[in-house]
């Protein structure tokens, strides 16, 4: 039986070819490992901020629900008492009350 010697030296580097996409195939797959662990790492990290806006909405939206209700039996009341004629207005103090809101929205 005759071996072939030729024939080794050809079929050597296809071995250390397939070993070298072996290797790289792994080290492939250890950095994918590794990219995934850091990700699930760095998403623990992840944070919500408020604009000034969205904090004075809240706060806002505090007040109207701590606001009391609207009392129907005041307003009733009232309502009859302009109709009679029994309610009176204070022009002055009304002018006042007027000026004062306009200057406190400027």
């Amino acid at each position: 039986m005759s071996i072939n010697i030729n024939n080794l030296n050809s079929s050597t580097p296809q071995v250390k070819q397939k070993l070298e996409q072996q290797q790289i195939a792994t080290k492939q797959q250890a950095n994918q490992a590794a990219l995934k662990s850091d990700q699930v790492k760095h998403s623990g990290q992840d944070s919500v901020s408020l604009t000034p806006q969205a904090k004075q909405l809240r706060e806002l939206q505090k007040k109207a629900n701590d606001a009391p209700e609207i009392d129907q039996k005041k307003i009733a009341k009232l309502k009859k008492a302009i109709m009679s004629g029994e309610y009176k207005i204070d022009a002055e103090k009304l002018a006042q009350n007027m000026s004062n809101f306009e200057f406190s929205l400027s």
